[in-house]
């Protein structure tokens, strides 16, 4: 157990309290996820010549909405999953409530606005503008990966 674990107990503060802020992040993060599945599926159902679930047509690229509502998703879920695990082993090895909530923070943020920018710009350059902010979702997660396994040998 940590320092600050014991500390937190001793003074009879939470978990839930210390790491509020992550976890509205955290929170919105995954609602973003939810509303992109349902953005997806609507495109999805109404794509010209009918719906085939889970099924997209090989001939749709960047330039179709029904492609980039579909790796919209598919990106987050991708990008997800390695955040996720740095944030769990952070809440539990006792990591820096406040700097964890600026991570997690600043990749719920840049993952918003890559969704926002995917959904409007539908082209096949790259890097395009999105390019920016999936860069700073994905160093944010670097970031963390680094800086927690340093706090774990330290």
């Amino acid at each position: 157990m940590s320092i600050i674990n014991i500390n937190n107990q001793i003074k009879g503060v939470g978990m839930l309290e210390v790491y509020q802020n992550s976890f509205i992040g955290l929170w919105l993060i995954v609602a973003t996820i939810i509303v992109q599945a349902m953005v997806a599926v609507r495109v999805h159902r109404r794509q010209e010549g009918g719906y085939l679930p889970g099924v997209l047509k090989p001939s749709l690229d960047h330039t179709s909405i029904v492609f980039r509502t579909h790796r919209t998703l598919q990106n987050s879920l991708e990008n997800l999953i390695p955040l996720l695990g740095l944030v769990v082993i952070a809440l539990m090895s006792g990591y820096e409530p406040k700097k964890l909530s600026i991570i997690i923070w600043i990749y719920a943020i840049s993952r918003i606005i890559h969704m926002v920018l995917y959904y409007k710009i539908g082209t096949n350059k790259n890097p395009s503008p999105r390019s920016i902010f999936w860069a700073v979702g994905f160093l944010t997660t670097l970031y963390l990966m680094i800086d927690l396994g340093v706090f774990l040998i330290i």
